[in-house]
């Protein structure tokens, strides 16, 4: 295979893993599609050797990024002390980080269930009331959000883009 094909090869198939959702895309899938995009047999042994390495880097760098991520997040968020570290709200809620100065994000239990808030507050009597602006979140919708955050910077990153 000469390298044109090669690097024509390489480029589509990362081009659909970028796009994919990981845990619904497999090898197979992978090749098929591409493909159809380069209408070549990529089921052929040497092609389909290439696009394995192709998968397995593209695999071990999204897992580099991630753990690099992580890095950052801890370093940008440091687990939470003992209490006196922590901040709690006037409702007995865990600030976890102030968004902006009416804007924050609690950690409060509500019916025996933890529920990440992200709510406007408001002052009144000097005490920082919540308003009904504001969604609350249980951890198994906390862990949907969490797991399409990329998604979501993705499609931002595209609309700057345009701009």
């Amino acid at each position: 295979m000469d390298a044109e094909t090669e690097q024509m090869i390489e480029k589509t198939v990362r081009g659909i893993l970028e796009k994919s959702d990981m845990d619904e895309m497999t090898e197979f899938k992978i090749r098929k599609r591409a493909s159809e995009v380069l209408d070549l047999d990529l089921s052929k042994p040497p092609y389909k050797a290439l696009v394995k390495r192709v998968v397995q880097s593209f695999l071990e760098e999204q897992n580099q990024k991630e753990q690099q991520q992580q890095e950052v997040e801890e370093d940008e968020n440091p687990k939470l002390g003992d209490a006196q570290d922590q901040e709690y709200d006037d409702n007995g809620d865990l600030v976890i980080c102030r968004l902006s100065s009416k804007r924050k994000v609690t950690l409060q239990e509500f019916r025996g269930k933890s529920l990440v808030s992200i709510r406007e507050f408001y002052s009144k009597d000097g005490k920082e009331l919540p308003t009904t602006k504001g969604i609350s979140l249980t951890e198994e919708q906390w862990a949907v959000f969490k797991k399409n955050v990329p998604a979501i910077e993705n499609a931002i990153s595209k609309m700057e883009s345009r701009i």
